[in-house]
């Protein structure tokens, strides 16, 4: 790419007019006709990226303006009213061939083409993101949309005035940024309250081009995801009462014997709402890997993922005695086979679960899963970098 951006540089260092594809058309002899001066910035070789292309002209007007990379991508933009400036809709991008090319008209009526070029250094370091949910999924009212990125995210508000939300009934909601359970900087969009059944997201994350700050590298590509929200399924889990509800559209379709987390020490549940992550089906569960020594190591059936920290609802044969009476888990909330069977065909990632009880471990926090409903609205919304 770089070879051939410095083919297109070399008879086009200098950005005022040429002569390339000129025209005398609608030329007013009579006058004292000088050519238009064409500027464009960024101009040279391997230059910064992250800056949109601007391009300007004295002694006449601007009557279009091109601007392609060495893929033959544009960048939009539009000519001002008056006819002097084009600035580009987005940024540069590192390692990338621009060429740009300006259609303009001098006071005395001379139609003539401006040729340019400039290249933009390659990226030093690059930042990814992770997304959730997946693009043509269909998730619970609770569901947040969540980026996790790779490298830290120092320029919060830049990048955050990159993504934008469209849902199909104008849907309030706000970005909230956190330390993820990993470590990584997050930022998730959650609504107001519940999404409304039927709801259609799309979110545009219109990256490339822009620079995460110190340490954190140039995001070198846009991410994009669109979902549907499915029926209104509300799981409220009673820990004094021992008891799971299912809940849809307002009317309780079946409650659940269950045992949660035993109280008195680490192995209690967490309390607040947690959101379904992901239905993993049977998975092998060692306590050693959430810091429970050697309590047990067993493979599960019917595991349904809540947090990060390894608090699931799931099947738990074994624990058959305590359903509906006690607590006698190591923080999660089991239930019989048959239910969880039954259960587990029933919800769906992004169903929330309203989780009460007088001795738990605390609130889920924002970053351990989905805990993002355990912040109050107002202090939500101060955790956007536009606030």
């Amino acid at each position: 790419m770089a070879g051939a951006a410095a083919a297109l540089l070399t008879p086009l260092a200098a950005c005022s007019s040429g002569s390339q594809g000129s025209s005398d058309a609608g030329r007013n002899p009579g006058s004292d006709d000088r050519p238009v001066t064409v500027t464009v910035t960024p101009r040279g070789e391997k230059v910064p990226a992250g800056e949109p292309v601007k391009v300007t002209a004295s002694g006449g007007r601007l009557t279009s303006v091109t601007v392609t990379d060495g893929e033959g991508h544009r960048l939009a933009g539009k000519v001002a009213a008056d006819g002097r400036s084009w600035v580009s809709d987005r940024k540069s991008v590192p390692g990338a061939a621009y060429s740009v090319t300006a259609a303009t008209r001098s006071d005395g009526g001379t139609a003539k083409s401006t040729r340019a070029a400039f290249t933009t250094a390659e990226a030093g370091k690059v930042n990814k993101v992770d997304w959730r949910p997946g693009t043509g999924t269909t998730v619970g009212v609770a569901q947040p949309i969540s980026l996790v990125f790779d490298n830290p995210v120092k320029n919060r508000a830049e990048v955050e005035k990159q993504l934008r939300i469209t849902t199909s009934n104008d849907t309030e909601g706000s970005w909230g940024w956190m330390r993820d359970w990993s470590g990584r900087d997050r930022v998730d969009w959650r609504p107001k309250e519940y999404w409304k059944p039927g709801t259609k997201v799309t979110l545009n994350a219109r990256l490339n081009g822009t620079d995460s700050g110190a340490a954190g590298g140039w995001f070198v590509r846009d991410y994009t995801t669109t979902f549907t929200i499915g029926a209104r399924q509300v799981v409220k889990v009673d820990l004094d009462d021992h008891r799971l509800t299912l809940v849809r559209d307002g009317e309780t379709v079946r409650r659940i014997p269950v045992s949660g987390g035993t109280p008195g020490g680490d192995k209690r549940s967490w309390r607040g709402t947690a959101v379904l992550m992901a239905k993993e089906g049977t998975i092998n569960m060692n306590s050693e890997t959430v810091g429970l020594a050697d309590a047990y190591d067993k493979m599960v059936d019917h595991s349904m993922r809540l947090t990060w920290s390894g608090m699931y609802a799931h099947a738990a044969p074994w624990n058959a005695r305590y359903f509906g009476n006690s607590n006698h888990s190591s923080g999660c909330i089991g239930m019989s086979d048959a239910n969880a069977s039954w259960f587990y065909a029933q919800v769906r990632p992004g169903d929330p679960f309203e989780i009460k009880g007088k001795d738990t471990k605390g609130v889920v926090a924002p970053g351990n899963g989905f805990g993002a409903w355990n912040v109050p609205w107002s202090e939500w919304q101060g955790m956007s970098a536009l606030r």
